[in-house]
């Protein structure tokens, strides 16, 4: 089990998160949502290590990652909302670093790079610089990067970003097959249907803080609502969509 306690982040003044407190069970995908500017990269870079937390703690298998950081980064595997590639590497040499930063042993880390970037269709690119990729195939990438060790907890943050219909497919697919074997796995994300089909419980952040934790089903009947995107529009949204849209349409021809 995934464990965060009253995670806060400020800065300065300003809270980014504030103490937000969630479990991830095995086999389970728990969806993380909010509006722009709610703390979801936030917190998703507090549990892949990139920033510390100004109060709060995690917890994996009842131990504090926070004070064991290296032991903790072999149990993850992380897709962040924007790529940090090191371009003038190719594919092969970016995943064979990123597999000997995780520990793994060299015939079984080229072996695993090998059946990646063929799954991937991007075996003809492996011995190319990632300067010339596309934003699909780096996407591609950073997702065999992250699954190249085997994790126990997978965090995500709009890993879909740049795929195209096919992959996409795939990779929904691969993150269902991994939660019936027992995977945990945090997905971040502004795309609502495929948190609805994916997820069986999601978080919904607003203004730093949570605002509902529970199944999608449960929230709809709760609210009485047809749709994920129902219950995310009621409960962070203030203002009617078709109004702001037509205010906008006005001022396009204003």
């Amino acid at each position: 089990m995934l464990e965060a306690r009253n995670l806060t982040k400020r800065y300065s003044a300003i809270a980014a998160v504030e103490k937000v407190s969630f479990t991830i069970l095995p086999g389970q995908i728990l969806g993380y949502l909010g509006p722009n500017g709610s703390g979801k990269s936030t917190t998703v870079k507090m549990l892949a290590g990139l920033i510390e937390p100004s109060e709060g703690e995690i917890f994996f298998r009842g131990e504090n990652i926070l004070k064991n950081r290296l032991w903790f980064s072999r149990q993850f595997g992380y897709v962040p909302e924007e790529p940090h590639l090191y371009t003038h590497l190719t594919g092969r040499e970016y995943l064979q670093l990123v597999g000997r930063l995780r520990g793994m042993e060299k015939t079984t880390l080229e072996r695993r790079i090998d059946a990646m970037l063929d799954l991937f269709a991007l075996s003809e690119f492996r011995d190319t610089q990632m300067s010339s990729y596309s934003k699909g195939m780096r996407q591609k990438v950073l997702l065999s990067a992250a699954l190249l060790h085997d994790p126990e907890i997978l965090i995500l943050d709009e890993p879909f970003s740049g795929l195209d219909v096919t992959a996409g497919l795939v990779f929904r697919t691969l993150l269902q097959a991994l939660a019936a074997e027992g995977k945990m796995i945090l997905y971040s994300s502004h795309v609502l249907e495929v948190v609805e089909k994916l997820c069986s419980e999601v978080v919904i952040l607003h203004r730093s803080r949570v605002v509902a934790h529970d199944s999608v089903a449960r929230l709809r009947d709760l609210r009485s609502l047809f749709s994920l995107e129902d219950v995310f529009a009621q409960l962070v949204m203030h203002e009617d969509p078709s109004a702001v849209a037509a205010q906008m349409i006005a001022v396009m021809r204003g």
